[in-house]
């Protein structure tokens, strides 16, 4: 535990938030434009249900856009969840969705067997990564 002197902790870490970092957890980018300006959120992140709950397509092209949408509007990162039904396919779709801004875009993975051996690919390749918790229906 390194005790920063409270001069560098100002530097670096937005008043606001101290050490925490929130997220919006949306889709819907009206939230983030309510949301955002207030400068206690970090970033946002969705997953394929918020999508659909927005009205938007879940697609790669859909996230990019997204992602640029929330940078633009102050976010500092952007998580996107990587979808498939097997290791090779959340690889696959985590690297594409990563691909425009690796330093800001997160994506996440679900903590399942697939999901954690696409995790440790995902992050050998450079993808910075977020386990998500999953839920039966």
């Amino acid at each position: 535990l390194a005790i920063l002197p409270a001069a560098s902790m100002a530097l670096s870490i937005p008043p606001l938030r101290g050490n925490s970092r929130f997220f919006l957890d949306t889709a819907d980018v009206r939230e983030w434009e309510a949301l955002l300006p207030l400068g206690i959120f970090h970033g946002v992140t969705t997953n394929p249900v918020l999508l659909q709950r927005a009205g938007i397509a879940c697609t790669v092209d859909e996230c990019h856009r997204l992602a640029q949408t929330a940078f633009s509007l102050g976010a500092n990162e952007f998580m996107a969840q990587a979808w498939g039904g097997d290791t090779d396919a959340l690889v696959e779709s985590g690297l594409a969705l990563r691909a425009p801004d690796p330093a800001r875009i997160v994506v996440k993975v679900p903590v399942t067997a697939e999901g954690t051996a696409a995790a440790a690919r995902l992050i050998s390749a450079g993808t910075r990564v977020c386990l998500t918790a999953c839920y039966g229906r």
